[in-house]
């Protein structure tokens, strides 16, 4: 899964020079605690270019009463299945850009917050649906590398896939089935990640 995740300034400016639009992004700023609920850029698609805007982190689908839990991941098995999620993925695409996220480790049976980022320290691009200004983070199963700290992980793009990610006359499902994870590293770091006012760079310090 996919509960935190940082984006820092220069990864905000290399999205934003990809796009044609900032639809009021701030891009002087780094956010070290992305959090469901929480307004935060993403990148669409219209017929005049690519733009980037702010969505809420967390989907409650438009059927849904004001009760209804928000999603804030969604699994790409069965993505086409699940009622929530099965038009999104064909119709309404968006991408996540993040310098690096969060995930927790349960060790004796108390959870180990670590921070991950790309081996090769390139920026992150999380593969997303939307819906009414709101999103919701694509994850798959782990891989090798990652499952020694949890079973699933985000599905993430490089920022060449982008387009064809975006693009409607693509299966979106089977384009993310053949993407090949990239390397990622991760250290342990502070249980403060787990207050989500925290937000300084304190927070992925290797401890």
């Amino acid at each position: 899964m996919c509960g935190r995740y940082i984006v820092k300034k220069p990864t905000l400016l290399n999205a934003n020079a990809f796009v044609k639009k900032n639809i009021n992004v701030d891009l002087d700023q780094d956010n070290f605690n992305c959090s469901p609920g929480t307004k935060l850029p993403v990148i669409k698609s219209a017929t005049n270019g690519k733009y980037m805007e702010n969505n809420t982190w967390g989907l409650r689908p438009s059927w849904a009463k004001e009760n209804y839990k928000r999603l804030h991941n969604a699994r790409l098995e069965g993505i086409t299945e699940k009622i929530s999620f099965k038009k999104l993925i064909v119709n309404s695409r968006a991408v996540v850009p993040a310098s690096g996220y969060y995930e927790w480790a349960v060790i004796e049976k108390e959870k180990i917050p670590h921070y991950f980022t790309r081996i090769d320290d390139q920026d992150i691009y999380f593969a997303a649906i939307h819906e009414k200004n709101q999103f919701c983070i694509i994850t798959q199963s782990a891989n090798e590398q990652v499952s020694k700290i949890h079973h699933r992980q985000p599905v993430i793009i490089s920022k060449s896939q982008i387009t064809d990610y975006l693009n409607l006359n693509n299966d979106a499902v089977d384009f993310l089935k053949k993407i090949k994870a990239p390397n990622l590293k991760f250290h342990k770091i502070s249980k403060k990640i787990n207050i989500p006012t925290n937000n300084d760079p304190s927070l992925i310090k290797s401890i």
